[in-house]
């Protein structure tokens, strides 16, 4: 198995592409062109940054063996490399999804990033 990249979406964005067998990606990635993921050291960031006061969130862990030549590194937020996919994203490339609840501090939860497990 490769590393892990992490996407946070809606519930109901997953469960679609779970029936799909791909997923498209949510608004913002269908108007960049790729699939936006974070590394494990980014995806609490992006959390607070874009995902702030939503609730009804999973976090999906992806193998980035699975995504070959598709997954590319590109600089954003302060010139960091952000792992952005250019297609659909197989459903089958998923390690796990987990929910991703608020706490009572309005902050994401995350479960552990390598197993899934909760925290």
């Amino acid at each position: 198995m490769g590393d892990l990249v992490f996407k946070i979406c809606s519930q109901t964005a997953w469960r679609a592409a779970e029936a799909a067998g791909r997923f498209a990606g949510v608004p913002i990635d269908v108007a960049d062109g790729y699939i936006h993921f974070s590394t494990a050291a980014q995806v609490s960031e992006t959390a607070a940054k874009h995902f702030a006061g939503h609730s009804d969130l999973v976090l999906v862990a992806v193998d980035t063996d699975l995504l070959g030549s598709a997954l590319k590194w590109e600089p954003s937020r302060g010139g960091d490399l952000f792992p952005h996919l250019y297609g659909d994203l197989p459903v089958a490339a998923m390690s796990w999804v987990r929910p991703l609840p608020t706490g009572a501090d309005g902050q994401h939860v995350f479960p552990d990033l390598a197993t899934g497990d909760a925290p």
